[in-house]
């Protein structure tokens, strides 16, 4: 799984060359909300033995269509979870950039993932949201980033106290 990650991510290196800081640690932290979630038997993921990989997704959208853009988001609120992914969250540019949002989906493994995109396809509400996307052109751009958190670097409190 490793490997497989590691290919990925020399394929996106120059994405990440072009990431700036702040979206750098907004994807980062971000991620590590995968591990705070707790599935159905109330366990906290991070007592999950296994690992998990989160998919993010970063989309440059057009500011003028921010509501279309949240209306594609819910949309996939009901469709990610029927077709096995976690979703943690789409997120809205608040302040900053104007024209970048975030889609944050955990799953098992990149075999899940693979076998979720296949789901995504033959699934109606799915064909619908991307055929959303497609007339009203709010998404200019799409890249996927595949992270898991570090061990030993997630959930450490601070050791001084802000404000």
């Amino acid at each position: 799984m490793l490997n497989e990650v590691s290919l990925r991510a020399k394929r996106h290196s120059a994405v990440m060359d072009r990431m700036d800081r702040r979206e750098a640690i907004a994807i980062l932290g971000a991620a590590g909300i995968s591990l705070l979630i707790e599935p159905a038997d109330g366990h906290a993921q991070s007592s999950r033995s296994a690992p998990m990989i989160t998919c993010i997704i970063r989309y440059q959208i057009d500011p003028f269509q921010r509501d279309a853009f949240a209306e594609y988001a819910r949309n996939w609120g009901r469709v990610i979870p029927e077709c096995g992914g976690h979703l943690l969250g789409y997120f809205l540019p608040c302040e900053g950039t104007n024209d970048v949002g975030w889609g944050l989906i955990a799953f098992p493994s990149l075999a899940a993932y693979e076998t979720y995109r296949a789901r995504l396809r033959s699934h109606a509400g799915a064909r619908e949201n991307f055929a959303l996307a497609q007339t009203k052109r709010f998404i200019l751009r799409e890249e996927r980033n595949f992270v898991e958190v570090v061990e030993g670097t997630f959930e450490i409190p601070a050791t001084s106290r802000i404000g």
